[in-house]
C-alpha cells in the first residue's frame, strides 16, 4: 500500500502494522538507550563526585541516570531496592547528607559533592547499627525486601525528631520543645515506607527501642 493511500484510509481499515509502519516513517523509529549501564562512562558526562559510604567517587554520569540506578547498576550497591519506582513505597530510601530521600526520583548528578549513606554504610568494622539490630531482635521484617529503605528512613527520623521537627500528629507544635515519640509518632513519621508483608508493629517496636535506648 502506498503512503499517500495509507493516510486517506479511514482509521477503522488502517490495520495494526500499517499503523506501527506509518507512525515509524512520520515520528522516526524508537530508540531504546540502557541509561545506567554506560553512566560512569558517557562521552557526553557530567563530571560528579559523590562521598558514598565514606568512599569518594569521582564519576562522569549521564544526566539521565538515577541516583538509585547509578547505587545498584554502576555500584553494585544492591542494599537500596528498586520497589515501585515512582516514589511511592520508600524501598530505595537511602540518606543524603543525613536527610533521607527516594534515590529512585533523584538524578545522581544532582547530588554533587554530597555524602550518600546506604543500608551498606550504616554498619561499622562489621557491627550491626543499633536499627539493623533492633529489626532483626524484634522480627520487623518478613520478606525483607522493604527492609533496607525502612531503616535508613527510621534513622533520618530519629534525628529529625531529636532535633524537634513536628509531624502532622505532633501536639502542641507551636511551643518548641522535646518530641515524646509515641507509637503514633512513629507511625507517621515512616508512612512513606510501604512494608507490603504487614510487619508494622514489629517496625514500631524496633524504632520505638532503639529511640528509648538513646541510639
Amino acid at each position: 500500500m502506498k503512503e499517500d493511500e495509507k493516510r486517506s484510509l479511514p482509521a477503522s481499515e488502517i490495520t495494526r502494522r500499517e499503523f506501527v509502519e506509518t507512525a515509524v516513517l512520520v515520528g522516526g523509529a524508537a530508540v531504546t538507550i540502557p541509561i545506567a549501564a554506560a553512566a560512569q562512562t558517557a562521552p557526553y558526562g557530567v563530571p560528579t563526585a559523590l562521598i558514598i559510604n565514606g568512599q569518594r567517587h569521582q564519576l562522569n554520569l549521564d544526566p539521565r541516570v538515577t541516583l538509585l540506578d547509578l547505587l545498584r547498576e554502576d555500584l553494585h550497591l544492591t542494599g537500596t531496592k528498586k520497589g515501585c519506582d515512582h516514589g511511592q513505597c520508600g524501598a530505595c530510601t537511602v540518606l543524603s547528607n543525613g536527610r533521607r530521600i527516594n534515590s529512585c526520583l533523584s538524578l545522581a548528578v544532582a547530588h554533587d559533592g554530597e555524602t550518600i549513606t546506604t543500608i551498606e554504610g550504616l554498619s561499622t568494622g562489621g557491627a550491626l547499627h543499633p536499627l539493623q539490630a533492633a529489626f532483626l531482635d524484634h522480627d520487623g521484617f518478613q520478606c525483607g525486601f522493604c527492609t533496607p529503605g525502612q531503616i535508613c528512613s527510621a534513622k533520618a527520623m530519629l534525628e529529625e525528631v531529636r532535633a524537634g521537627a513536628p509531624s502532622a500528629v505532633t501536639p502542641r507544635v507551636a511551643k518548641p520543645g522535646a518530641i515524646e515519640l509515641t507509637d503514633d509518632e512513629i507511625r507517621e513519621r515512616l508512612s512513606g515506607n510501604i512494608c507490603r508483608c504487614g510487619a508494622y508493629p514489629n517496625i514500631v517496636a524496633a524504632v520505638r527501642a532503639v529511640y528509648r535506648g538513646g541510639a
